[in-house]
């Protein structure tokens, strides 16, 4: 019947959906869901069942509902105050933490600029041994979940910062700097964002999605000040949309602070990650 519903209201995997929600509120794995499958529940189980079903085929994504999302093989607590950490944003994770081992025993520090539910930085803090990590993020409701994940995952080696992009780490005589600073801006054109799936569109943070007029307003913010914030040989490693990379490359050009740079595709093979070498 919830499988049904969820058909009906358009839900891409509506099987997968139910079974996932159902496990979530009887908290069981998915043996447990095999075993109690079909059998009979209390009328108090079943509504609540079937309110939570009829809260994902209102178009609330599952991650919302179960509060939970995977990443690099990590459990993260999500909600609406953050965007749903996302498979393309494990190829940014996955290029820090190769960056970062391929400068061998050297102690790095990174920071993930915009950090959200903290998913970039708690996970190259899980992966790596020898760095620091630092994450801001300008909302505080996005750090008390990025701090609350980070206990969870016992995370300790990750400071947290509140504040606008850069704010936090200009001191008045110095600016504080990094080796590595990887952000996901937002990067989706505001015209687009109308047609996005619903679940993206009304449920998740807008602020986290809307990048402007051309999708690249956060990029004019981050590259022209982000070489203040770099150490020698550091490395700025930014998310971007499969097309903008031409976008992007001109902005770093325009400021004449940046050398070398490498375009990596994630895995359905689009323009994913631009890095920019100071």
């Amino acid at each position: 019947m919830g499988r049904n519903q969820l058909e009906r209201s358009g839900v891409s995997d509506a099987e997968n959906d139910t079974e996932l929600i159902f496990r979530f509120m009887m908290d069981v794995d998915k043996l447990g869901y095999f075993r109690l499958w079909g059998t009979s529940m209390d009328d108090d189980v079943s509504e609540r069942f079937l309110e939570l079903i009829s809260v994902r085929a209102d178009g609330k994504p599952l991650q919302y509902i179960t509060g939970e999302q995977e990443f690099m093989g990590y459990t993260f607590t999500v909600n609406t105050d953050v965007l749903i950490p996302r498979q393309d944003t494990e190829t940014l994770v996955t290029e820090v933490v190769s960056i970062i081992n391929g400068r061998g025993n050297k102690r790095l520090s990174v920071l993930d600029l915009g950090c959200g539910s903290g998913a970039i930085a708690i996970s190259v803090a899980k992966m790596c041994e020898n760095v620091s990590v630092s994450a801001s993020d300008v909302s505080g409701a996005a750090l008390a979940t990025a701090k609350k994940n980070a206990r969870l995952l016992r995370a300790e080696k990750v400071k947290f910062f509140e504040g606008d992009l850069f704010e936090p780490f200009k001191g008045r005589f110095m600016q504080e700097k990094f080796d590595i600073i990887a952000s996901n801006p937002p990067y989706i054109r505001s015209g687009d964002i109308a047609a996005l799936q619903r679940e993206i569109r009304d449920h998740e943070p807008l602020s986290a999605l809307d990048g402007g007029a051309d999708g690249l307003d956060f990029y004019r913010k981050i590259i022209p000040d982000a070489h203040r914030h770099l150490k020698k040989d550091g490395m700025l490693v930014l998310e971007i949309g499969a097309d903008q990379v031409g976008g992007v490359l001109m902005i770093a050009a325009d400021t004449g602070e940046y050398g070398d740079f490498r375009v990596v595709k994630d895995l359905a093979g689009k323009d994913r990650v631009l890095e920019l070498l100071v």
